[in-house]
Protein backbone atom coordinates (compact mmCIF):
# COMPACT_ATOMS: atom_id res chain seq x y z
CA UNK A 1 0.00 0.00 0.00
CA UNK A 2 1.24 3.45 -0.97
CA UNK A 3 2.40 5.66 2.15
CA UNK A 4 -1.09 7.73 2.53
CA UNK A 5 -4.36 7.21 0.62
CA UNK A 6 -7.62 8.28 0.28
CA UNK A 7 -10.19 5.33 0.97
CA UNK A 8 -14.08 4.89 1.66
CA UNK A 9 -14.87 4.79 4.99
CA UNK A 10 -14.66 1.00 6.37
CA UNK A 11 -17.65 -0.77 7.55
CA UNK A 12 -18.86 0.01 10.74
CA UNK A 13 -16.87 3.66 10.90
CA UNK A 14 -18.34 5.52 13.93
CA UNK A 15 -18.19 8.38 10.99
CA UNK A 16 -20.82 6.74 8.87
CA UNK A 17 -23.93 8.52 10.64
CA UNK A 18 -22.21 11.98 9.45
CA UNK A 19 -21.87 10.83 5.99
CA UNK A 20 -25.11 9.53 5.78
CA UNK A 21 -26.48 12.55 7.44
CA UNK A 22 -24.68 14.91 4.43
CA UNK A 23 -22.15 15.74 5.78
CA UNK A 24 -18.76 16.30 4.27
CA UNK A 25 -16.52 13.23 5.23
CA UNK A 26 -13.35 12.24 4.00
CA UNK A 27 -11.15 9.32 4.96
CA UNK A 28 -7.52 8.25 4.66
CA UNK A 29 -5.50 5.09 5.56
CA UNK A 30 -2.23 3.60 5.75
CA UNK A 31 -0.49 0.27 6.89
CA UNK A 32 2.48 -0.54 8.90
CA UNK A 33 4.42 -3.57 9.46
CA UNK A 34 3.65 -4.39 13.09
CA UNK A 35 1.09 -4.62 15.49
CA UNK A 36 -0.11 -1.02 16.86
CA UNK A 37 -2.63 -0.88 19.12
CA UNK A 38 -5.69 1.89 19.16
CA UNK A 39 -4.17 3.32 22.04
CA UNK A 40 -0.83 3.92 20.69
CA UNK A 41 -1.96 5.15 17.33
CA UNK A 42 -3.97 7.91 19.33
CA UNK A 43 -1.52 8.97 21.54
CA UNK A 44 1.41 8.95 18.38
CA UNK A 45 -0.64 11.01 16.95
CA UNK A 46 -1.81 13.77 18.92
CA UNK A 47 1.90 14.32 19.93
CA UNK A 48 3.40 13.88 16.96
CA UNK A 49 5.59 17.78 16.07
CA UNK A 50 2.88 18.46 13.41
CA UNK A 51 0.17 17.90 15.77
CA UNK A 52 1.76 20.01 18.80
CA UNK A 53 2.03 23.05 16.28
CA UNK A 54 -1.63 22.56 16.33
CA UNK A 55 -1.84 22.26 20.13
CA UNK A 56 0.04 25.04 20.25
CA UNK A 57 -2.09 27.24 17.65
CA UNK A 58 -5.42 26.10 19.72
CA UNK A 59 -3.87 27.04 23.14
CA UNK A 60 -2.87 30.89 21.75
CA UNK A 61 -6.11 31.53 19.47
CA UNK A 62 -8.86 29.58 21.39
CA UNK A 63 -7.91 29.26 24.73
CA UNK A 64 -7.79 25.29 24.77
CA UNK A 65 -4.02 24.06 25.72
CA UNK A 66 -3.09 20.21 25.74
CA UNK A 67 -0.01 18.25 27.28
CA UNK A 68 1.45 15.07 25.98
CA UNK A 69 0.42 13.29 28.97
CA UNK A 70 -3.37 14.23 28.27
CA UNK A 71 -2.70 13.01 24.90
CA UNK A 72 -1.64 9.74 26.34
CA UNK A 73 -4.82 9.73 28.65
CA UNK A 74 -7.04 10.52 25.89
CA UNK A 75 -5.28 7.33 24.02
CA UNK A 76 -6.01 5.35 27.32
CA UNK A 77 -9.77 5.94 27.47
CA UNK A 78 -9.00 7.96 30.58
CA UNK A 79 -10.06 11.46 29.33
CA UNK A 80 -13.30 12.97 27.94
CA UNK A 81 -12.09 15.76 26.67
CA UNK A 82 -9.06 16.68 25.02
CA UNK A 83 -7.51 20.54 23.66
CA UNK A 84 -10.83 21.36 21.50
CA UNK A 85 -12.08 18.03 21.17
CA UNK A 86 -14.95 15.87 23.34
CA UNK A 87 -14.89 12.28 22.97
CA UNK A 88 -18.42 11.69 21.53
CA UNK A 89 -18.05 7.92 20.59
CA UNK A 90 -14.62 5.14 21.42
CA UNK A 91 -15.19 1.67 20.60
CA UNK A 92 -11.83 -0.88 21.44
CA UNK A 93 -10.55 0.36 17.85
CA UNK A 94 -11.88 3.67 17.15
CA UNK A 95 -12.03 7.12 18.31
CA UNK A 96 -14.23 10.07 17.63
CA UNK A 97 -14.22 13.74 18.92
CA UNK A 98 -16.00 16.42 18.15
CA UNK A 99 -14.84 20.28 18.26
CA UNK A 100 -16.23 22.89 20.64
CA UNK A 101 -18.22 24.59 18.13
CA UNK A 102 -19.96 20.99 17.35
CA UNK A 103 -19.00 21.64 13.66
CA UNK A 104 -15.76 18.87 12.46
CA UNK A 105 -15.47 15.52 14.16
CA UNK A 106 -11.80 13.70 13.68
CA UNK A 107 -11.83 10.24 13.44
CA UNK A 108 -9.34 7.85 14.26
CA UNK A 109 -9.23 3.80 13.50
CA UNK A 110 -6.64 0.88 14.50
CA UNK A 111 -7.25 -2.65 13.00
CA UNK A 112 -4.84 -5.70 12.18
CA UNK A 113 -5.17 -6.28 8.70
CA UNK A 114 -7.29 -9.17 7.78
CA UNK A 115 -5.90 -10.90 5.31
CA UNK A 116 -2.48 -11.16 7.16
CA UNK A 117 -1.49 -12.65 10.51
CA UNK A 118 -2.59 -10.32 13.28
CA UNK A 119 0.76 -9.98 14.59
CA UNK A 120 1.84 -8.63 11.43
CA UNK A 121 0.32 -5.46 9.66
CA UNK A 122 -1.59 -2.80 11.50
CA UNK A 123 -4.33 -0.39 9.05
CA UNK A 124 -4.19 3.12 10.20
CA UNK A 125 -7.57 5.04 9.31
CA UNK A 126 -7.40 9.12 9.72
CA UNK A 127 -10.94 11.11 9.16
CA UNK A 128 -12.68 14.10 9.20
CA UNK A 129 -16.49 15.15 9.63
CA UNK A 130 -17.35 18.62 8.56
CA UNK A 131 -21.04 19.47 9.67
CA UNK A 132 -23.33 21.18 7.41
CA UNK A 133 -24.94 25.01 8.83
CA UNK A 134 -27.81 26.25 7.98
CA UNK A 135 -27.20 29.61 6.15
CA UNK A 136 -29.65 32.33 7.63
CA UNK A 137 -30.06 33.83 4.12
CA UNK A 138 -31.73 30.85 2.40
CA UNK A 139 -32.24 28.53 4.99
CA UNK A 140 -30.56 26.25 3.28
CA UNK A 141 -27.44 23.78 4.49
CA UNK A 142 -24.34 25.03 3.80
CA UNK A 143 -20.65 23.79 4.85
CA UNK A 144 -19.44 27.59 4.63
CA UNK A 145 -17.62 29.47 2.09
CA UNK A 146 -14.41 29.60 5.02
CA UNK A 147 -14.21 25.73 4.80
CA UNK A 148 -15.10 25.39 1.01
CA UNK A 149 -12.08 27.51 0.27
CA UNK A 150 -10.06 25.77 2.74
CA UNK A 151 -10.88 22.26 1.98
CA UNK A 152 -7.46 21.70 -0.81
CA UNK A 153 -5.43 22.36 2.49
CA UNK A 154 -7.51 20.37 4.83
CA UNK A 155 -7.06 17.31 2.54
CA UNK A 156 -3.17 17.91 2.52
CA UNK A 157 -3.26 18.31 6.13
CA UNK A 158 -4.95 14.96 6.79
CA UNK A 159 -2.31 13.25 4.76
CA UNK A 160 0.73 14.97 7.18
CA UNK A 161 -1.12 14.38 9.94
CA UNK A 162 -1.65 10.14 9.13
CA UNK A 163 2.31 10.51 7.60
CA UNK A 164 3.89 11.86 10.86
CA UNK A 165 1.75 9.40 12.93
CA UNK A 166 2.91 6.66 11.01
CA UNK A 167 6.32 8.03 11.25
CA UNK A 168 6.21 8.64 14.82
CA UNK A 169 4.84 4.59 15.32
CA UNK A 170 8.09 3.25 13.28
CA UNK A 171 10.52 5.29 15.18
CA UNK A 172 9.03 3.86 18.74
CA UNK A 173 8.86 0.63 17.24
CA UNK A 174 10.78 -1.21 19.30
CA UNK A 175 13.93 -2.89 17.30
CA UNK A 176 13.97 -6.32 16.40
CA UNK A 177 17.57 -8.13 16.90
Amino acid sequence: MPAIQPCELPEGALLHKYRDSGAYTDCYVTEVAWPVSQAEYVEAFYTTTVFKLERQLLTWFASRPSTDIEAGQLAAGALSSFAAWSVEGQTSHQLLLCDFAGRTRSWLMAVPVEDADPCDRTRLYFGSAVVPMTSAGSGKKTLGFAFRSLLGFHKLYSRVLLHAAKARLARQRPKVR
